[in-house]
């Protein structure tokens, strides 16, 4: 028998594989990754041109003198902020007790001292060198060489190089602490206006760009009416995949049950057929063969036949074998099987499997109708984001803060002008006086590098007089007192200003002080009430309100709104999603007309299962099977009836031996062998059925119960797909909705509605005021004072180093002219023994 090879381990597997998976398919179908990862939106950004960048002063090499200046200033001013001082100066200014600020400022005055002896003594000591130097006693010349002086002379020289390298130094970082100066005070100005301008919109343009982010929930609009125009296809893809792997083996098994039913239903009417021709080919070969014998017997007992005794044996058994007429009869089965197969399995396998195979058009059209409702649900706008820019409350202060902003802003415009104009006139004094400082440190190494070369060519006698004189007389520089005075008038101006700034304004800040100062109740006037100016909530303070704001809190939060704004009320868009999943429950996808089994097939198959073709008695068939058609080999017979017709005397029965002889062949070859086919054929065909009856009726069962089944169960378990595809979707779809939402909350929270701004224009102040103009002018202030201080060890020894530049007498006596001219060309005089 031909049949599909292993046919029952799968349906058996089949069979479990359903009882398993049919229950839990609902569970089975939770994954959500046939309909692919949720793409992500690109909104556009509402951002304001208002919004401030951060203010940060880049590091550089100066960082380190900044920090010594601050702890510099924080050893000058020890005192706390001044908060009852600064109260009474801002409300009461005449009635400030001036012993309270001498107090405060006690750092200050001492050094206001010591700038006052400095300004006092030093021009009175350049006076004084002055006329000393006049009367040809200051820096005069070495009367006498002797072996020190060259020690003496390179120790003044080092001390006089090593001081004007630190005149340099201070004077180049004068320089650039000056120009940074210059450089940060135009963009500090015009950072004012763009603080003010985008303090002024701070209220004013929220309505504006929430609009504007309110009308993006297009976006995920048009993202899921694009996915829904394919949700029908993608729930009927999702289900064909869930189930075809069940429906083909369910199929596959149907089709190989159908192919062994024809198998068996054509060897069963071969069975019957051969038995009948073979049972009428006996009923005319046994005549014959008991005719055959008969004559045989008589002639071979003649005893006139010679050597007949084995043939006569022969002759004996020359009788029928197997009895055909003994089988039973199997006309009941395939009465029972009359017209089967009357279904064509193949084409209903093929035809199937068409319909399964076309399951996701059928959802898209069976879908559709829903699809179209669901679009109208998504196309509506969800009824909180209707409300988002209504609903925002407006601010008693908005317009009181606008004006007063724009006002500040017009006010400080002259203000801003003035400041730069006359920070060009500082820059200038600054550059003035650094350059004083400048000439001071070329003089110095003028002088040293002219006195050192007066000295190599002082062996040269018609010049060595003037080169030395010419290194003494640069050398030595008196005009640095005269320098000295503007420089230390310049330094204590700048350090008293920018001092205090860094003192009493830019360490409360940062400490918070000035914060909590303002917090106090009548510390400010009442025409600088900041918290009413600002809208503030009653209990909220200014330090509460910048370090809400510093985090980012939401304007609602911080502000005095006319009403409570809920921000998540509006982004509540549950109701939107109801409706969503309401709609969805709609969509239904029909698998009813999914038929494992025709009509048709399923009466084959049940008529092969009550046929009792596996009761028939198949060892019966073998049992005849295996006996000859005839007992003896009738050819054999033959060959030996021919060769005693040779040996006979009797020509008469010699003639009738071979006559009988031929007899047998002729029958052997009419009668025998069609037996014989017949009898093979037979063999076939009991030995096909007998091993495949006992099994085929099991297939049977097994394949009417698994489609019985199925055929229950599909509908179902479509239906567990389905809602759950649909539940997948809508969250999917969601997933859309939510990226539009987080965008809204982290553009309100973060950059619309936000009070970020507030905080970002105080740290940028602090940051402008401190950092880049503070710090700078304190350092140019403390490099200059360095100068001016290192400007007396260096004409100190700018004197004290000229006079070995000078000649230098080598005789013993001389007239007194030559000792006490300066700069006088010796004469040739004679030496006193």
């Amino acid at each position: 028998m031909v049949r599909a090879p292993g046919l029952l381990a799968p349906l058996l597997g089949l069979g479990l594989g359903l009882a398993l998976s049919l229950p839990g398919a609902g569970a089975a179908a939770a994954d959500c990754r046939a309909l692919g990862r949720v793409e992500r939106l690109a909104f556009t950004p509402a951002a304001r041109a208002r919004w401030l960048a951060p203010r940060v002063r880049a590091p550089g090499p100066l960082d380190s003198l900044y920090s010594t200046v601050r702890r510099f200033l924080s050893v000058v001013q020890l005192n706390p902020f001044p908060a009852e001082l600064v109260k009474v100066l801002l409300n009461e200014p005449s009635s400030v007790n001036v012993d309270e600020v001498v107090r405060y400022e006690a750092g200050y005055m001492v050094c206001a001292v010591i700038a006052s002896l400095y300004l006092a003594v030093v021009p009175i000591v350049g006076l004084c060198f002055c006329c000393c130097r006049c009367r040809r006693r200051c820096g005069g010349r070495v009367k006498m060489e002797h072996k020190a002086m060259a020690c003496e002379r390179g120790t003044l020289m080092a001390f006089l190089l090593l001081t004007t390298l630190v005149l340099l130094i201070g004077m180049v970082i004068a320089f650039v602490t000056n120009q940074r100066i210059h450089e940060h005070m135009g963009p500090s100005a015009e950072a004012v206006s763009e603080t003010l301008l985008s303090l002024r919109g701070l209220v004013s343009d929220v309505p504006l760009e929430l609009q504007a982010m309110a009308q993006q929930f297009s976006l995920p609009q048009e993202q899921v009416l694009e996915e829904l125009d394919g949700v029908g296809g993608s729930i009927g893809n999702t289900i064909h995949t869930q189930l075809k792997s069940t429906v083909y083996e369910m199929l596959a098994s149907v089709l190989s049950l159908g192919q062994a039913l024809q198998v068996s239903v054509d060897h069963l009417r071969a069975l019957n057929a051969t038995s009948v021709e073979l049972q009428e080919g006996q009923r005319t070969l046994g005549p014959a063969v008991r005719g055959h014998r008969e004559r045989l017997l008589a002639l071979l007992r003649e005893p006139s036949c010679q050597g007949c005794a084995e043939a006569l044996n022969r002759a004996h058994a020359l009788e029928l074998g197997a009895d055909f007429n003994q089988v039973p009869s199997v006309d009941d089965v395939l009465h029972r099987l009359k017209g089967v197969p009357e279904a064509n399995f193949s084409s209903m396998v093929q035809e199937e499997n068409s319909t399964f195979n076309a399951l996701p058009l059928l959802a898209a059209l069976q879908t559709a109708d829903v699809v179209t409702e669901l679009k109208k649900v998504v196309a509506q706008q969800p009824a909180g984001l209707r409300t988002l820019v209504e609903a925002f409350p407006g601010w008693e202060a908005a317009s009181r803060w606008s004006r007063a902003l724009e006002e500040v802003e017009q006010s400080s415009r002259p203000y801003l002008k003035r400041v730069q104009r006359y920070e060009k006139y500082r820059w200038i004094v600054g550059c003035v006086l650094c350059s004083m400082v400048l000439l001071v440190v070329v003089c110095n190494l003028l002088g040293l590098t002219l006195g050192i070369w007066g000295l190599s060519t002082r062996e040269d006698p018609s010049h060595s007089e003037a080169k030395g004189e010419a290194g003494a007389r640069v050398g030595f520089l008196p005009a640095g007192f005269l320098f000295s005075v503007p420089l230390i008038l310049l330094v204590f101006v700048t350090f008293l200003v920018g001092g205090n700034v860094q003192t009493l304004v830019c360490r409360s800040w940062e400490s918070g002080e000035l914060y909590e100062f303002a917090d106090t109740p009548g510390n400010l006037p009442s025409s600088m009430n900041l918290s009413q100016l600002l809208g503030l909530k009653k209990n909220i303070s200014i330090l509460l309100a910048y370090q809400q704001c510093k985090q980012g809190a939401a304007l609602w939060k911080v502000l005095q709104l006319n009403d409570s704004y809920d921000l998540e009320k509006h982004l509540d868009i549950s109701q939107y999603t109801a409706k969503l999943q309401q709609e969805l429950q709609k969509l239904e996808v029909e698998v009813k007309n999914l038929e494992l089994l025709s009509p048709a097939a399923r009466q084959d198959l049940q008529a092969l299962q009550s046929s009792g073709l596996e009761n028939i008695h198949y060892p019966s068939f073998l049992v005849e099977i295996q006996k000859p058609v005839v007992n003896t080999s009738m050819e054999k017979l033959a060959q030996e009836l021919e060769g005693l017709s040779q040996t006979q005397g009797s020509s008469l029965l010699g003639q009738q031996l071979q006559k009988e002889a031929q007899g047998l062949r002729n029958l052997h070859q009419e009668k025998v062998l069609p037996q014989q086919n017949l009898l093979a054929k037979l063999n076939l065909s009991v030995q096909a059925l007998a091993s495949s009856a006992p099994h085929l009726q099991l297939e049977t069962s097994g394949v009417l119960d698994n489609v019985t089944h199925l055929e229950g169960e599909l509908p179902a378990w479509a239906i567990r797909i389905l809602r759950n595809e649909s539940e997948c979707f809508l969250t999917r779809e969601m997933g859309y909705f939510s990226q539009y939402m987080a965008w809204v909350r982290e553009e309100v929270t973060q950059h619309i509605a936000t009070c970020q701004p507030l905080s970002g224009a105080l740290d940028n102040g602090r940051v402008i005021l401190c950092d880049m103009v503070a710090d700078p002018w304190n350092a140019f202030w403390f490099c200059l004072a360095w100068c001016t201080f290192f400007l007396i060890p260096s004409i100190v020894f700018a004197v004290k180093t000229s006079k070995y530049f000078r000649p230098i007498r080598k005789r013993l006596s001389s007239t007194s002219s030559e000792e006490t001219q300066l700069f006088h060309i010796p004469r040739v005089t004679s030496l006193k023994l």
